[in-house]
């Protein structure tokens, strides 16, 4: 006797110490993954790693052609869908839910909060019509997807997952679900997944969401955050589309993290996807040396000279005196016009502040010039020659 008393504190001691290792059986609702130990013609029986045994439809393991997708000693991931009480086997449903096989099971989902799978059969008013149990169900618009969904005949033909939101029987059932509560749920879940993760300097992958004018908005998992246009690439990016499409996978890097007020969106993320393009820069010298006659196009024209991009993030200028190859030009329009593609000569490159000087004049070829110094001096004031007040004291100082 005192043998098992010393068994049983040892036992609780050990589930204390290892609480991992004592783990509950799975309840109805919760998500399980296990090994398929066997496949019956009926059902699979998978190992969830507890005290009892799991059953899986063997349908829920076949894909819309019939075939299927699962064996023996493959993972597979389901929802405690109910209990065997003679046999004390837990009942499983695929991540689509159970399928359905009359009111009794569909109440039993209403009161468990169970996904059921079901098939979307038609588009009508306001939403669209499920196939449940052989019963006609209702999903509204709104509830079909986390975001607005202008097509619904895109759903038709799909078997997805519901929840059971209204279920009244009777010759004339009364059926409603909710396809949204799931995805939110699964959102939620796989937020708090991110947020742990989430910090400046954090690379994620993601998939573009939507596109404006300003930027690009991205989902992380579970949450979004935005590329602002400057932060889609080195070069000029006229529009988020030239660079990006909706639907698109992509791989950023976390700017900032900043808190809001908004509820539905407690924090702003600033997203880029230039932090982790390599910097054309930094082969500048070698891909535009010194001397060398290079193709370009005209971005912008200034009264002191025009931007040529040079290649996707570098822009060379050229300076009104190096336009006219001899002749005076008072204005760059004279000579050229944004969107004109030129060949110009490369003066001179300078990494630290990252500046082309180029010139059209064709003398230029092969050679550095000292005249390259006008392209950092353009924007600096010139010098005074002084006042005739100036001028005059001058004068008196030489008298003397």
């Amino acid at each position: 006797m005192a043998d098992q008393e010393d068994f049983a504190s040892l036992l609780r001691q050990f589930e204390q110490a290892h609480p991992t290792q004592a783990q509950r059986d799975p309840e109805v609702g919760d998500s399980v993954r296990g090994k398929i130990l066997s496949l019956g013609q009926d059902f699979a029986f998978v190992d969830l790693g507890a005290k009892s045994e799991g059953s899986l439809e063997i349908e829920a393991l076949k894909d819309a052609d019939g075939t299927m997708t699962a064996g023996v000693g493959d993972t597979v991931e389901a929802v405690v869908t109910g209990k065997d009480e003679e046999t004390g086997t837990l009942l499983l449903g695929s991540k689509q839910g159970r399928r359905m096989h009359g009111g009794g099971e569909l109440e039993h989902a209403l009161q468990h909060h169970l996904p059921v799978e079901g098939l979307v059969s038609g588009v009508t008013k306001g939403g669209v019509e499920v196939q449940i149990a052989g019963l006609r169900a209702f999903c509204p618009a709104s509830q079909i997807d986390i975001r607005f969904v202008e097509d619904l005949e895109s759903f038709v033909g799909q078997r997805l997952a519901f929840r059971v939101t209204r279920y009244e029987g009777g010759r004339h059932a009364n059926l409603v679900v909710s396809r949204r509560a799931l995805l939110e749920e699964a959102r939620e879940t796989l937020a708090a997944q991110t947020r742990a993760r989430l910090e400046e300097g954090a690379v994620l992958p993601g998939t573009v969401t939507s596109l404006k004018d300003y930027g690009a908005f991205v989902d992380i998992g579970g949450i979004e955050g935005m590329i602002h246009i400057s932060e889609l690439a080195f070069g000029r990016v006229q529009h988020p589309k030239d660079v990006l499409t909706a639907g698109q996978q992509v791989e950023v890097m976390v700017l900032r993290v900043e808190n809001s007020a908004d509820a539905r969106h407690p924090q702003k993320i600033a997203l880029s996807l230039r932090a982790l393009a390599k910097d054309p820069w930094q082969e500048a010298v070698q891909r535009f040396p010194v001397g060398e006659l290079v193709p370009g196009t005209v971005t912008r024209l200034q009264p002191f000279g025009a931007f040529v991009e040079l290649a996707p993030g570098i822009e060379g200028m050229i300076h009104i005196s190096e336009l006219g190859a001899g002749r005076r030009v008072t204005h760059p329009h004279e000579v050229l016009a944004e969107g004109a593609t030129v060949e110009a000569t490369v003066l001179d490159v300078d990494l630290e502040k990252r500046r082309i000087a180029l010139s059209l004049d064709a003398s230029r070829r092969g050679n550095s010039t000292s005249e390259a110094s006008t392209y950092a001096e353009y924007g600096k004031p010139k010098q005074s020659l002084g006042t005739l007040g100036d001028l005059l004291k001058e004068t008196l100082k030489k008298g003397k």
